[in-house]
C-alpha cells in the first residue's frame, strides 16, 4: 500500500483515478489545484504524485521543477494531453520519473504507478552516469569520457530514458511509445535509425557498444559499461 497525491483539475477525471488506486489498497490524496499540490508536496511525504500538465494555480510542470529545485525525491508522474516529443523532453528533463498521453487507459495507468512505487528513490539531480558516459538533462549535454557530444533531440530522449533505466531492457514497442509522439515517424525503423545514430556518435572503437540489444528482449544500458 502507498500513499499518493493525485493533482487533477477534471474532477471527474480525479475520482476515476482515486477509485483506481483505492482497488489496490493506495491511500490517494486529490487535490485539483496546482497551488494546493505544490504546498502538500512541500510540507508532507509521499510515495507517488500523479501531477496533471495544465492545472490552475501553478501547472505541474511548475511544481515538478519547484520540488526538484528543492531535492524532493517522490517518484511523479506527469498526466497530459500534450504528445509532442518537445513537451515529453520538458516533462523528463525537468524530473518526470514517467508520462502518460491522456486519453489513456485504466490498466496502463496502473500498470505506470505500479512500476514507479517499485523503482527505487535516487533521484540525485539532472546529472546521471553510466560508466564513462555522463548525460545533464538540465544542461541537454551528453559527455563521453569528458568529451562533449552533440545529440538531437530525440537522440537524447532516448538516451536520457535508457540511462535513467539502467539494466532493464525495452521492447522496440516500449521504446517507440515513451520516446516518440504519436505521427508517422514512429515506427520500429525509426528507432533502429536513432539507435544507430547513437551508437556511431557514442560508441568507443575497440569496446562494447553503449547501447545494447538482446534479440528477443530489448535494447539497454549497463550501469557500468
Amino acid at each position: 500500500m502507498a500513499k499518493i497525491l493525485l493533482v487533477e483539475d477534471d474532477i471527474e477525471l480525479g475520482e476515476m483515478i482515486g477509485r483506481w488506486m483505492e482497488n489496490q489498497h493506495h491511500t490517494v490524496e486529490i487535490v485539483n489545484d496546482g497551488s494546493e499540490g505544490y504546498s502538500r508536496l512541500k510540507h508532507f511525504a509521499y510515495d507517488l504524485a500523479i501531477l496533471d500538465w495544465n492545472l490552475p494555480g501553478i501547472e505541474g510542470i511548475a511544481i515538478l521543477k519547484q520540488i526538484r529545485s528543492a531535492g524532493n525525491t517522490t517518484a511523479v508522474l506527469m498526466l497530459t494531453g500534450k504528445s509532442k516529443i518537445d513537451d515529453r523532453l520538458a516533462g523528463f528533463h525537468t524530473g518526470a520519473d514517467d508520462y502518460l498521453v491522456k486519453p489513456f487507459h485504466g490498466k496502463e495507468l496502473m500498470a505506470r504507478v505500479e512500476a514507479l512505487l517499485r523503482r527505487p528513490r535516487n533521484y540525485a539531480g539532472s546529472a546521471i552516469k553510466c560508466g564513462s558516459l555522463e548525460l545533464d538533462a538540465e544542461a541537454f549535454k551528453v559527455k563521453q569520457r569528458g568529451i562533449e557530444i552533440k545529440l538531437q533531440p530525440r537522440e537524447f530522449t532516448l538516451l536520457h530514458f535508457l540511462m535513467k533505466n539502467p539494466g532493464k531492457l525495452f521492447t522496440a514497442e516500449k521504446l517507440i511509445e515513451l520516446v516518440w509522439e504519436n505521427d508517422s515517424d514512429a515506427s520500429r525503423e525509426a528507432l533502429t535509425t536513432c539507435i544507430k545514430r547513437l551508437r556511431k556518435k557514442l560508441d568507443i572503437e575497440g569496446t562494447t557498444s553503449v547501447i545494447r540489444n538482446v534479440h528477443g528482449a530489448g535494447y539497454g544500458i549497463e550501469k557500468e559499461q
